[in-house]
């Protein structure tokens, strides 16, 4: 590479030419010319320069057309390079701030029109709202300039070389460059012109920028004006009409507070926004205004005075087809979707989303922590030497990087805290950073986890603490340390509001333990919630080489340096469809809270402002699932932060079966993201009597024996079961493994975690290592009463290869009252020393022409659970195919375990097959069951969906009891009541003809 260009490439300066300073993204009625559409485009594999193409009269007509926005790697079919995926890794040589010459490079071309009466204006600039990752511009082949900064905005002065009539704008991006290092988010690296370009004519007399800064207190409204423009464009009229404000400023010296009189003011919950305009005679700007303000008092973060709890996701710009491209429809479903679920906030990971996104914040009501384009995470592994973060060469990148933020988003009321960037350690120029900002907007607080010690920023905050480390945090009168930090920097946290800034990583099936969490922030208001990891997956859709299409990850695409799947860590799957944590996510923070206290509910108004006027509260009654009543409670408006008790109407109690009371808080009204009848909270009270369970009978004397027998039901050969309801079955055989999660596959930290967890193994790995995979039965007896043949009994010793560690697991199948029963006793041997993913027994159904395609149940559902993760599911009578009792997650795993077993029975083509009722245990405890194409074993080995073998049997397995789900992958472990430790448990079923 040319001396010249390396040295270009690997300057930190971020930006030269006639770049023009930040402001704000605004809507003018200037005149404006979208440059999006179709252009030019080479790509080289070096960032060669041998080539000028910005001359007018170059020849392009034989490079290829590419959409703009879009990224290079995404289009044509991998003809334009590939993506790349790490998470803390670079994927080049960590030597800053030098990048490698093979340093793919695009070269953009595009002609416009320039209109003919924009040559009365008193500029002409060009906008890019982002361009991974350098760029250099010329028009009309003058040398424009230059700039680095991927997410954040760059306007460009082109007056001096535009014309009337034809222009040709030429953009050569570089994927890798010296912002580069500071860009090491936990995303693909996607190169590219990625969101709009846009022409606009600066009219003379106009607005160069506006901040509306408001305020509101005691029911009145206040907006602080910075009006930005030259002493020629006054007098400058700001007006609010909904209000009657019209104030006229005659010059810049006149502009002062206004008071907007009493109004109503803007939150997450009720985002009232005011229509207000700033004009001059040669342009009027639009924006709308919400009335809030933000403040900390003590540990206390408050908007409007009150506490504000984040019920928040991380959300980075991802789609499975366009990248970071921006589609507003999507965006805009996106964020109902999140409202839907109970969503109330959003950290905008780790960088400024496309700016039409935060309109829509403002628009449906969100808490937002805008985050700063920043992030070092590869220098974690040399100990942060050479990072960025402390290096005075690097000083002027950060603050441009902040200035940029800050500038184009200042009016959204929606943001309420400013975030200097991730991951990034700590050092001088995150404190430059941290002081720009309070110099700017001394109202909206500083946000940086890293800064541990609480140096510069205004909030204590931390990702992925546990439980235990959450609770000390939160607790008054502990002298116990923080991470990092001294006795002293310990109590200037504690005097702060806390908040997880990212907590319970979403990766695959999981988390668990949400509601945990969420009962510390009830219990200690110096916790102010969190934001989950993730919002969505970030798969990027592919073809696999049979055909079939799927969400790739990391190493899919070639990448020499990856990161896997650790990409694939959302509540939503790439493809838009919530997982059962996202469901789980609602029912934990919803935001009305019911206990109920004998023929009364008391029902508490959890929420930050709004009160339940526009809720409505349903009941129903269903015995064993079936409903038997419903209504209408009757529940007087709950002031936010309030509480109310009502009386529970009379509830029918089945005398042989289950009772179950439901209140649903729906919509009285649709709103703009959901409809009428949307469930926002949801409780179920047991209202069954005591109903004994059938004690066991313990049959003596019995024989051996071998051969034929039928028992109901079921047929024996030798003592193995053959068919049941005149179906082919074997089984049932002890299941101990699951398909690992992503959470069971991640290496102990040994940091408050379960006692038998194992510093630096994953429990998949012990799992692999005690052949939980691979078990072996031998039969060792096989019985029948001495009296009569109404019973078998079996005995097997199960075990693995290389192993002396097993599990005696007696069988007895009986005739009770003429019922066909199944008892399996099991009983580990000593020495067990690890968790356990299960502890269960599975029978294999072969298709035999009418394959198993579906179940109905009584239990816990409509979606799978855990023992950490239940509060989304209800008792209820449930149906479901096959393929949908499972999630697709994009690496297999475990899923599809329904919690709390009553009845279960198996369909083919709509006719039942047979049916399975559930007994609880001595203990009360019941079982849950899976139903699925494929065993555990066979998902473990797949990658991918589409790696999964052909299956003609169906595998229905019965859990005693799962392993919990965590949050390991990144994050703490199973909690120890959740973790399944080797015992004895009993399985106890009864199971008929369908």
């Amino acid at each position: 590479m040319p001396s010249e260009l390396s040295a270009y490439v690997s300057d930190p300066t971020p930006g030269r030419g006639a770049l023009r300073p930040a402001r704000s993204w605004l809507h003018s009625d200037a005149p404006s010319l979208s440059l999006n559409g179709a252009w030019r485009l080479r790509l080289s594999p070096t960032a060669s320069v041998a080539q000028d193409f910005s001359a007018e009269e170059f020849d392009d007509h034989a490079w290829a057309s590419i959409p703009v926005p879009s990224h290079w790697v995404l289009e044509g079919d991998g003809a334009h390079g590939r993506p790349i995926y790490t998470n803390i890794q670079f994927p080049f040589p960590i030597d800053p701030p030098h990048v490698p010459d093979e340093n793919p490079t695009g070269d953009y071309r595009r002609h416009f029109a320039l209109p003919a009466d924009w040559s009365d204006a008193e500029r002409i600039v060009l906008r890019f709202d982002g361009v991974e990752s350098l760029f250099r511009v010329w028009v009309n082949g003058v040398d424009i300039g230059s700039a680095g900064g991927s997410r954040l905005a760059h306007e460009f002065d082109v007056t001096r070389a535009v014309r009337p009539g034809d222009n040709v704008v030429a953009v050569r991006v570089h994927q890798w460059s010296a912002a580069s290092y500071v860009e090491d988010q936990d995303q693909w690296w996607l190169p590219g012109i990625f969101r709009d370009v846009t022409l606009t004519a600066r009219p003379l007399g106009g607005i160069e920028d506006v901040w509306l800064r408001t305020g509101f207190h005691d029911g009145r409204g206040r907006v602080e004006a910075e009006i930005t423009a030259e002493a020629s464009a006054f007098p400058v009229t700001l007006r609010i009409p909904e209000l009657g404000v019209e104030q006229v400023w005659a010059t810049a010296a006149d502009v002062t507070p206004v008071d907007a009189g009493e109004v109503e003011p803007w939150s997450a919950e009720r985002p009232r926004l005011y229509d207000a305009t700033v004009s001059t005679a040669a342009e009027s700007i639009a924006l709308r205004v919400g009335f809030r303000t933000v403040e900390i008092r003590g540990d206390r973060f408050l908007v409007n005075g009150r506490r504000v709890v984040f019920h928040g996701v991380n959300r980075h710009e991802a789609h499975p087809v366009r990248g970071r491209v921006f589609d507003e429809e999507h965006a805009r479903e996106d964020l109902a979707r999140m409202k839907r679920f109970n969503v109330n906030a959003i950290r905008t990971s780790h960088y400024p989303p496309h700016p039409r996104l935060l309109d829509l914040a403002d628009e449906l009501g969100f808490w937002v922590v805008l985050e700063c384009d920043l992030e070092t995470h590869g220098f974690e592994k040399l100990g942060w030497v050479g990072n960025p973060s402390d290096d005075p060469a690097w000083r002027e990148a950060y603050l441009d990087r902040i200035r940029r933020t800050v500038e184009r988003d200042k009016n959204h009321p929606s943001i309420v805290i400013w975030s200097l960037g991730n991951e990034s350690g700590t050092g001088s120029n995150l404190a430059a950073m941290s002081a720009w900002v309070h110099a700017r907007d001394a109202e909206r607080p500083v946000h940086y986890e890293g800064d541990y010690t609480g140096e510069y920023t205004d909030v204590y905050s931390r990702m992925y603490a546990s439980v235990p480390e959450t609770e000390r945090i939160g607790t008054d009168g502990t002298d116990t340390p923080l991470l990092n930090c001294t006795p002293a920097q310990s109590a200037r946290q504690r005097a702060k509001p806390f908040l997880l800034c990212e907590y319970a990583h979403a990766m695959g099936n999981g988390p668990g333990a949400l509601d945990q969490y969420e009962a510390l922030v009830h219990e200690h208001p110096r916790l102010h919630g969190g934001f989950v990891w993730e919002w969505r997956d970030h798969g990027i859709l592919a073809t696999a080489p049979d055909g079939t299409a799927y969400q790739a990850y990391g190493g899919d695409f070639g990448e020499v340096v990856h990161d896997g799947n650790f990409v694939m860590d959302g509540m939503l799957l790439s493809d838009d469809v919530p997982t059962p944590s996202l469901y789980e996510y609602k029912a934990v923070v919803q935001p009305v809270r019911f206990v109920f206290d004998g023929d009364k509910v008391a029902v508490t108004n959890l929420r930050h402002s709004a009160d339940t006027s526009d809720l409505r509260f349903r009941w129903r009654v269903e015995h064993d699932g079936t409903p038997v009543d419903a209504g209408d409670l009757e529940v007087p408006v709950v002031a936010a932060g309030e509480s109310g008790r009502v009386s529970l109407p009379p509830v029918a109690v089945a005398p042989e079966g289950e009772t179950w009371l439901t209140i649903d808080a729906v919509l009285a009204t649709a709103s703009p993201w959901a409809p009428q009848g949307h469930v926002v909270a949801t409780v179920q009270s047991d209202r069954s009597p005591h109903i004994p369970v059938p004690a066991v009978r313990h049959r003596t004397g019995w024989r051996p024996d071998t051969g034929t027998l039928t028992l109901g039901a079921a047929e024996f050969v030798d003592g193995r079961l053959v068919s049941l309801a005149g179906r082919a079955v074997t089984g049932p055989r002890l299941e101990l493994f699951r398909a690992p999660t992503d959470n069971d596959e991640s290496p102990s930290d040994g940091v408050e975690e379960s006692d038998a967890s194992v510093p630096g193994v994953s429990n998949a790995e012990l799992w692999r290592r005690d052949g939980l995979d691979r078990l072996t039965a031998r039969r060792v007896s096989v019985e029948l009463p001495h009296d009569k043949a109404d019973a078998l009994r079996t005995l097997d010793k199960v075990s693995a290869a290389n192993s002396a560690l097993f599990v005696m697991v007696e069988s007895v199948w009986s005739l009770e009252a003429g019922e066909l029963e199944l008892r399996v006793e099991t009983e580990p041997s000593r020495g067990w020393s690890t968790v356990w993913p299960r502890i269960g027994i599975r029978f294999d159904l072969p298709d035999g022409g009418a394959p198993v395609d579906g179940a109905e149940w009584f239990g816990l559902g409509p979606s799978e659970s855990y023992p950490d993760s239940l509060r989304a599911a209800r008792t209820g009578r449930f149906s479901s195919g096959i393929d949908d009792l499972s999630v697709d997650y994009a690496r297999p795993q475990e899923t599809g375990h329904r919690s709390g077993l009553r009845r279960l029975t198996l369909t083919s083509t709509g006719a039942k097959v047979f049916r399975v009722e559930a007994l609880p245990d001595t203990h009360g405890r019941r079982p849950g069951f899976t139903l699925s194409r494929h065993t555990p074993q066979e998902l473990a080995r797949a990658g991918h969906p589409y790696e999964l073998p052909a299956s003609t049997t169906s595998r229905l397995t019965i859990d005693a009891a799962q392993h919990g789900l965590g949050s390991r992958s990144c994050g703490p472990d199973v909690r120890p009541e959740f973790a399944l430790r080797p015992e004895a448990r009993t399985i106890r079923l009864r199971i008929t003809a369908g």
